[in-house]
Formats: C-alpha cells, sequence, structure tokens
C-alpha cells in the first residue's frame, strides 16, 4: 500500500487557495512581491517568485488586479498591486465559498 506524501498534499491544498490568499493579502493594502511572499512564507504559504508572477499576471489578466510602478529608495522601481473593483466582489464570492467550504468539511468530518 502506497504511504500518501504529507508535503504533496499540503502543497496541493495551498495552490487551490493561493489565489485567494493573495487578494486577501491585498485587501489590506498595496505591495509589490517581495512583501507578498514574506506573509505567505509566514503564513506557511510556501512560495516563491516563480510561482507568484504568473498568478499575479492571471488575476491582472482577469481584471482582479492592477498595478503601478514606484521608484524605490534602494534598487529599480517596484511594481506595486491593488485590488480592482472587480478583485474586491471576486474576493467577496470567495469569501462565502471558502466559509461553505469549511462548513461542508467539518460537517462532513463530524458527521452528517
Amino acid at each position: 500500500m502506497e504511504i500518501l506524501n504529507e508535503e504533496n498534499i499540503k502543497s496541493q491544498m495551498r495552490k487551490g487557495v493561493l489565489e485567494y490568499c493573495i487578494l486577501s493579502i491585498l485587501r489590506k493594502g498595496d505591495s509589490y512581491v517581495s512583501p507578498l511572499i514574506m506573509q505567505l512564507k509566514q503564513a506557511k504559504m510556501i512560495v516563491v517568485e516563480g510561482t507568484l508572477y504568473p498568478l499575479l499576471a492571471r488575476q491582472k489578466n482577469q481584471g482582479l488586479l492592477s498595478y503601478r510602478w514606484e521608484e524605490s529608495p534602494s534598487g529599480p522601481p517596484r511594481k506595486y498591486y491593488s485590488l480592482t473593483d472587480k478583485g474586491r466582489k471576486a474576493l467577496e464570492v470567495m469569501d462565502e465559498a471558502w466559509q461553505d467550504v469549511v462548513k461542508t468539511v467539518d460537517l462532513i468530518k463530524t458527521g452528517i
């Protein structure tokens, strides 16, 4: 019998909610990639830049995010991401969906 790979299971579950987490962080304020990665890592949502950039690009293309360039006190200019109105509405839907998923899983775990 094959033993489940705990890290693979956690990784797959994280990938499923990563886009939701990004929007949730940006709800609190605009950010560039380094602080986003730091917050995700602090929350144990281990992410590398190579994973984050395609997600941010997809969310921007979907109209959920916008960005602006700002000069940096040290180094090159930084791309700051922010939620659009569409992104805020999508996040509200995701919040509701997340609560539904949590309730459903809890019901299943505890018995219906």
